[in-house]
């Protein structure tokens, strides 16, 4: 029912109405820190990482956004994995730049984030080769995106995708070993 309720959203906000964005954030709120704390998991540290900021600055990168339209909940949710993902990247080149002595002035995120230099560059890594993946293959890299990044379950992506949820596990199986020789861990 919520897709139903979200749709309608989306509507109402491409039609330009003022309270329909903030419902919006706020029906699919618990989703997204679901999204962000996927997210973070993946480069797990001793320090506290914190999915509600992500979540926050990701909104803001929306709100901010001029032309507001969305075709469907799948697009919106892609949408903003990519905002949080670029988030994590920015945030990691960031971190990289300051080890390196560069005079980066810190994202509003700093104080809730905190990589070690290994993981920004695991970070960095990784989106270099998920690039590359979706380069070789679009779908594939949607389907690595959508399940590393966003946390959905293969059968949530292969609705994302209208692709069987068979063919998502042989996408997956491929694309990981993909990313395992370009990274060198195969």
């Amino acid at each position: 029912m919520q897709g139903m309720e979200v749709t309608q959203l989306l509507h109402a906000v491409d039609q330009g109405r003022d309270d329909a964005f903030d419902r919006l954030f706020a029906l699919i709120y618990d989703d997204l820190r679901r999204m962000a704390n996927a997210q973070l998991r993946q480069f797990p540290a001793h320090e506290t990482l914190n999915a509600t900021a992500l979540v926050h600055e990701a909104y803001m990168k929306l709100v901010r956004q001029e032309h507001k339209h969305w075709e469907n909940r799948q697009h919106l949710f892609g949408l903003l994995s990519m905002v949080m993902r670029r988030l994590i990247i920015t945030y990691a080149e960031r971190k990289s730049a300051q080890k390196r002595g560069g005079g980066v002035k810190p994202l509003p995120l700093d104080e809730a984030l905190h990589f070690s230099e290994a993981q920004a560059q695991e970070v960095l890594a990784l989106d270099e080769a998920l690039t590359r993946l979706s380069a070789f293959d679009e779908r594939l890299g949607k389907v690595v995106e959508l399940h590393f990044f966003v946390g959905l379950t293969q059968k949530e992506i292969g609705e994302a995708l209208d692709i069987s949820e068979r063919t998502v596990k042989r996408d997956w199986k491929m694309a990981r070993a993909w990313l395992s020789k370009e990274m060198g861990t195969a």
